[in-house]
């Protein structure tokens, strides 16, 4: 890294992070450095501990022990207004979590108004900007349930980006969508990759990791395993434990 260029302080800096949920130890020291505009990919068999390291990366879930820094903002510090913090955190779920009453719109323009301040014409404005990111304009005053669950998500991933986080986190986004829907996800994912926007993003999406990642992370029993460009993990892989992994997904 240069000296003095701003850019190069991490967008995340998790470091040591332990995560125990009463006698189960789930993240077992965990660090995690995403750069500016990094796309870093987690990978991993269920229960390796992913989603709770991303979820520690925006404080839904507090480590046991560790350090989290977003932004320059220490998450842990209890000084530290969460709220305000997590404007800087995009976060998509596996779930949408979209309020079934109110229109895509309002779904974008909630956190706009009550988070931000934002008056509501500037709150609509910045949601239909955010709606046409992710190919939705025309759907703006549609509901949930008149929506698909591609569609959906991609509302959720609109009430994310509108507020300008400055990384994205992604928790399995596309694992509860039929498959036809898969696509579409993906799509705005990789706009948002060539717009810049950093991104963490703990999917079982390979051919999205091969192609978009700039960097892989192999998680199991609460460790980093390995971590390397595509080429190199998926490719190349150093430890019998990923080897065994991705040849089980092979099968």
């Amino acid at each position: 890294m240069l000296s003095g260029v701003a850019t190069a302080r991490p967008i995340v800096d998790a470091i040591g992070i332990h995560k125990h949920f009463g006698a189960l130890h789930v993240l077992k020291g965990v660090d995690l450095v995403v750069s500016e505009r990094e796309l870093v990919f987690v990978i991993g068999p269920s229960g390796s501990g992913k989603s709770t390291l991303l979820r520690c990366c925006n404080r839904l879930e507090t480590p046991s022990s560790g350090s989290v820094m977003v932004d320059g903002i220490d998450l842990l510090d209890r000084r530290t207004d969460i709220n305000l913090a997590r404007q800087r955190i995009g976060m998509v779920f596996q779930q949408f979590n979209l309020y079934p009453h109110m229109t895509a719109r309002g779904n974008v323009t909630l956190a706009l108004r009550k988070v931000a301040g934002k008056s509501r014409a500037e709150a609509d404005e910045l949601a239909d900007a955010a709606l046409a990111r992710v190919g939705l304009a025309e759907k703006a005053e549609a509901y949930p349930l008149e929506l698909s669950g591609g569609q959906q998500q991609r509302v959720a991933i609109a009430r994310a980006i509108a507020l300008e986080p400055r990384v994205m986190l992604f928790d399995e986004p596309t694992s509860a969508l039929d498959p036809e829907l898969v696509g579409g996800v993906l799509a705005v994912m990789r706009s948002l990759r060539e717009a810049g926007m950093t991104m963490v993003v703990v999917s079982h999406e390979m051919a999205f990791a091969r192609a978009a990642a700039d960097r892989v992370v192999f998680m199991d029993h609460g460790v980093i395993v390995e971590q390397g460009t595509p080429a190199q993990v998926f490719g190349a892989p150093q430890q019998e434990r990923t080897r065994a992994f991705l040849r089980q997904l092979d099968h």
